[in-house]
């Protein structure tokens, strides 16, 4: 009896996924695009292009105006050395002041705090006051009393102290449209003569394009 109701059940839901599905798939029409659709270009929707760095041979000065100078370099100082390091870059001075580029540059002074780590060795620590530098060599190395008798240790002190450095802010911006194609920074140490500050400038402005073109 049992297996005549399960054989009448199978036979009743065999029927049911037979019968036709009274759900009918409908869906309304798209409503027509705007008027202004077929002439809009939407740039957002698409990656941008990479920038030819190759095109760039020439630069001028942003607003035609020279950078800034400081104590330390004046604007004909600091426009040299811009021009000497995008030279060593392939760009060139524009002749009609129409350059590809357009460079603005900016010196200013900053302050630093540096730390430097030294050892130091008590008095305490050495037996009988005995200093490495007394030609014994230490305690601890010495025969049988290298594990543990005579041994000294170092003392980590750290000095912080403050220093000014010369900051260059370089930015190059595409004639054309604008747009900053290279923007960075660099500093360099402020000490010394007048001939190791122009050589320091030169290296700040040289660090500051390492890696320019972009590859």
């Amino acid at each position: 009896m049992p297996y005549r109701l399960t054989l009448g059940a199978l036979c009743l839901a065999l029927a049911g996924c037979q019968s036709p599905n009274p759900y009918v798939a409908s869906a309304r029409p798209m409503p027509p695009p705007p008027p202004q659709a077929a002439s809009t270009f939407d740039a957002s929707a698409y990656p941008a292009a990479p920038r030819d760095f190759g095109r760039y041979r020439s630069w001028a000065w942003r607003d035609g105006q020279l950078p800034a100078g400081t104590v330390l370099a004046d604007p004909a100082q600091l426009a040299e050395a811009v021009s000497s390091a995008l030279d060593q870059r392939g760009l060139r001075p524009a002749r009609n002041g129409q350059g590809d580029l357009l460079v603005s540059a900016n010196l200013r002074m900053e302050r630093r705090l540096r730390q430097v780590r030294e050892d130091y060795y008590p008095y305490s620590a050495y037996p009988y006051g005995a200093y490495p530098y007394a030609g014994y060599g230490g305690y601890g190395s010495y025969g049988r009393y290298g594990n543990g008798y005579g041994v000294y240790g170092s003392v980590p002190l750290v000095r912080t102290y403050e220093v000014e450095v010369m900051v260059v802010d370089l930015d190059l911006y595409d004639a054309n449209d604008g747009q900053v194609v290279w923007s960075t920074s660099a500093e360099t140490a402020s000490q010394g003569s007048r001939s190791e500050r122009d050589d320091a400038l030169r290296q700040s402005l040289n660090k500051a394009l390492d890696g320019y073109p972009p590859s």
